[in-house]
């Protein structure tokens, strides 16, 4: 995309429909447009701005005409849907995309990789007019093993390496992390040192199976991976070979989203929930905790965020933008979007009242 930066666009997905806030860089006031597909659940969005014009990708599902991925050259003007309606598996495979969890940017022009329910990774090399399935993973073995997570099973995590087109790693519930360095001719799992503690005995910790919940990391730093589990918070230093655990100093160690600051990939943001039960903050205060230090130590974030919060925050609705002072946005369950200017020194809430949010996106353009 050509020129400097002007504007702040913030995607927010629902259980009903799509809103998208523009701001300047001070990211204070924001004008709303929306709701976008008020009748469809959009559970991922991406605006891609690698090329002069911008395309704004959006994966809904229908209950009566099943998922899609929306497409939009003009910021949601005017809307365009994938050839032949949804995502779709070959027609020698029995299984019928549910929903798309993911839609990520490529390494190379033009990439765009989607994560579905139930657990595959669709390809699309014509920025999202038509996607392929990834077979080998699809055909892995572990498939069949694979359990639902309390959501549905589902890829959501893509992340392509940032120089590397062969090499992309992917996480699901329920069933851990896989890569692949030959550009999806094979997939491994990579979960040494993730607890499973839903497994009994010593299966705690499995060669798959595990339920992550998220996965982050620096472009800068592609070997360093961050990752929320269903229980604890990992690091790992070998672009996921092993993990270590990084969640003391956290009120809990449970949580759904985890996200890496953009200006220093030893700087990593999550939203401790008090546990699956519950699954509200500790004490029901809302707080984005931070660590500096690539997880060594933790600190709250939380001026601005309120004091009664008896909601969470979902795997894909935490985020950051990619201003000089960065910003960091958070959508709750209870359909509120707070924004902090200040890399979350301060919060203030953006906007309200929406239906229950489950993906927020911001972009600096």
């Amino acid at each position: 995309m050509a020129g400097d930066p002007t504007a702040t666009v913030l995607l927010v997905g629902t259980r009903k429909g799509l809103w998208i806030g523009i701001s300047d860089q001070a990211r204070i006031d924001w004008s709303w447009a929306g709701p976008h597909f008020s009748m469809e659940e959009v559970y991922s969005c991406l605006l891609d701005v690698r090329a002069e014009t911008p395309r704004l990708l959006v994966g809904s599902s229908s209950s009566w005409l099943g998922p899609q991925v929306w497409r939009s050259d003009d910021l949601g003007a005017s809307w365009q849907e994938t050839p032949n309606g949804a995502l779709r598996f070959p027609s020698d495979v029995d299984a019928t995309v549910a929903r798309v969890w993911q839609l990520v940017s490529g390494t190379e022009p033009d990439v765009v990789h989607a994560g579905t329910e139930p657990g595959a990774i669709f390809t699309s090399r014509d920025r999202g007019e038509t996607f392929s399935l990834e077979r080998a993973l699809w055909d892995h073995p572990h498939r069949e093993h694979w359990q639902p997570g309390f959501g549905g099973q589902a890829f959501h995590t893509i992340l392509p390496h940032p120089s590397d087109p062969d090499s992309l790693l992917a996480a699901l519930s329920a069933g851990g992390v896989y890569r692949t360095a030959d550009g999806g001719g094979s997939w491994a799992p990579a979960n040494q040192g993730i607890k499973a503690e839903f497994f009994p005995g010593e299966r705690n910790y499995p060669e798959f199976g595990q339920c992550v919940h998220k996965i982050a990391r620096h472009p800068s730093a592609p070997d360093r991976l961050f990752l929320q589990n269903h229980g604890g918070v990992y690091r790992s230093d070998d672009g996921g070979d092993s993990w270590v655990d990084i969640a003391p100093g956290l009120p809990a160690e449970f949580g759904f989203p985890i996200a890496v600051s953009p200006d220093d990939p030893d700087t990593v943001y999550v939203f401790p929930l008090s546990g699956a039960e519950g699954r509200f903050p500790v004490g029901a205060k809302a707080a984005l905790w931070c660590s500096r230090d690539a997880g060594a130590s933790w600190e709250p974030l939380g001026d601005g965020l309120p004091e009664s919060f008896y909601v969470g925050v979902l795997r894909d609705a935490l985020c950051t933008d990619s201003w000089p002072q960065h910003g960091i946005y958070l959508g709750a369950r209870n359909g509120a979007v707070h924004a902090s200017a200040d890399g979350g020194a301060s919060w203030r809430e953006i906007v309200r009242d929406l239906p229950d949010v489950v993906v927020v996106r911001a972009y600096a353009v």
